[in-house]
């Protein structure tokens, strides 16, 4: 989203509606941007959210509804300390049903709680779960999504239609039976908050669930952000890239990470980012990226511990419509 009104850059936007119909947003109360979605109406599914902005900004979604053949996203940015500010921002809402083809490694998953669980997917068939741990803490277990070795990405977005929101992965445990994840949510400041929020889990697919096609997307785990690089993620199931290309993250300042998803880089395309760790700390993208000879750079994904930047450890997920 990068207009305040009218419709956004056609090489950042794409979906499953009809030829000839475009994404268009609309200003709201002040910080908000009311995002329609043609022909998408649907049950539930999930939202997320990353800012655009080189400043301590968050996004969130405050809400999402069918209106008519639409779906409607209320996204609501803030700078940090709560003063609404509207930035531009990168949005995805996908709804998951049935069984998914693909790679038998391939999995993939997604929750919406608040207050209990409104929507959900799970590859496996199998029901996810969210255990409340503590004021702002959630412990979610998407069973059948196991993994040997550590696999996949994560992507959390709050969910708050009441107070400027963030939440983040706080602790992932991959394990043969179930893919286990803490979701730890704030307030505008740096203060645990009850929240709702949107996780996603990929593995070898996009963010969006889809595996073939597109055929072009990439994820990466950032979980060593004082190396200063290039290095490639490891274990090599957290760096994926879907064109057999290897993933790297390199420092460009304090804060600043570069990741470069080689091979896969192609308009039309997007980018989501999740902040990881016990801290408050949290991440968003510094400027747009930009695609050339198939190589997406990503710079920068910027890391931030209330107004002053530090190195922390995010998930980054890419996507392309080729």
């Amino acid at each position: 989203m990068n207009v305040p009104s009218g419709v956004p850059s056609l090489a950042h936007q794409a979906g499953s509606w009809t030829a000839g119909f475009n994404v268009s947003v609309t200003p709201g109360v002040p910080g908000e941007t009311i995002v329609r979605f043609p022909q998408l109406a649907g049950p539930g599914g999930v939202v997320h959210v990353t800012a655009v902005h080189d400043g301590p900004v968050v996004c969130q979604a405050a809400k999402w509804m069918p209106v008519g053949p639409d779906m409607i996203v209320f996204v609501r940015c803030h700078q940090f300390g709560g003063s609404p500010l509207t930035v531009p921002f990168t949005v995805t809402y996908f709804e998951s049903t049935g069984v998914m083809g693909g790679p038998a490694t391939a999995a993939f998953g997604y929750v919406h709680y608040n207050s209990g669980i409104v929507t959900q997917y799970n590859s496996a068939g199998a029901g996810n779960i969210v255990a409340v741990l503590g004021v702002g803490w959630y412990k979610v277990t998407l069973p059948g999504l196991g993994s040997a070795a550590p696999a996949g990405n994560l992507q959390v977005t709050a969910v708050n239609d009441l107070a400027p929101a963030r939440c983040k992965v706080s602790m992932w445990a991959p394990g043969a039976g179930a893919q286990q994840a803490e979701v730890r949510c704030f307030n505008a400041a740096n203060t645990p908050q009850n929240s709702g929020f949107s996780l996603t889990y990929q593995r070898e697919r996009n963010i969006n669930g889809r595996w073939v096609p597109p055929k072009a997307f990439a994820y990466t785990f950032d979980h060593t952000p004082s190396n200063p690089g290039p290095y490639a993620p490891t274990p090599v199931g957290v760096n994926y890239n879907s064109q057999g290309a290897v993933n790297t993250v390199q420092s460009s300042g304090v804060g600043l990470r570069m990741i470069t998803f080689p091979k896969v880089g192609y308009p039309i395309d997007h980018v989501q980012v999740t902040a990881f760790g016990n801290s408050p700390e949290y991440c968003n993208l510094e400027m747009p990226w930009n695609t050339f000879g198939g190589i997406a750079t990503v710079r920068n994904v910027v890391c931030w511990n209330a107004t002053t930047r530090l190195d922390r450890a995010s998930f980054v997920s890419y996507t392309s419509t080729a």
